[in-house]
């Protein structure tokens, strides 16, 4: 890295880390603007180029950590969809009691438990992984406006 670096460097270098957040609006959108902005300017700069990979690297490992998670899941939801076709699953032989208005729930009768189980766990994994992305983000984004270098944790090295 530069020595002394210019207010446009780390300018740029913050922006490419905040382009990141466009994924909430434009789908692929954190792929996209940091490799738009890290192409146009990684020759020119060398704090750009390395802000650059190290934003990238970092949403695709994110990325992945998320595939990753949803797939961990597939295995519970395939041993849940025989239940579904079971005629009793969800209750329609029962569809006179409605009329008594006898309301009784036990947890008995509660047969999606194997259901939301793996959908709460991976569903708290990527409650978990986007908050290290937005939190991870929004330091790289700081600490590069401020001229500082900022390694991701968690992230695999695609481009180097």
């Amino acid at each position: 890295m530069a020595t002394t670096l210019t207010k446009h460097e780390r300018n740029l270098s913050a922006i490419i880390h905040a382009s990141t957040f466009s994924k909430y609006f434009i789908p692929f959108g954190n792929f996209i603007f940091p490799l738009l902005l890290w192409t146009a300017n990684k020759k020119e700069y060398d704090f750009v180029d390395y802000n650059g990979k190290q934003a990238l690297n970092f949403q695709i490992s994110m990325l992945l950590y998320s595939i990753l998670v949803g797939l961990v899941s597939i295995p519970f939801f395939i041993g849940f969809w025989p239940d579904v076709f079971d005629g009793d699953f969800f209750g329609f032989h029962r569809l006179s009691d409605f009329n008594n208005l006898n309301i009784h729930i036990s947890s008995d009768d509660f047969r999606f438990g194997r259901f939301f189980w793996p959908v709460g766990i991976t569903g708290l994994l990527q409650a978990g992984l986007i908050v290290i992305n937005v939190v991870y983000t929004i330091l790289a984004t700081i600490r590069t406006n401020e001229g500082e270098t900022f390694k991701y944790p968690f992230t695999i090295k695609f481009i180097k």
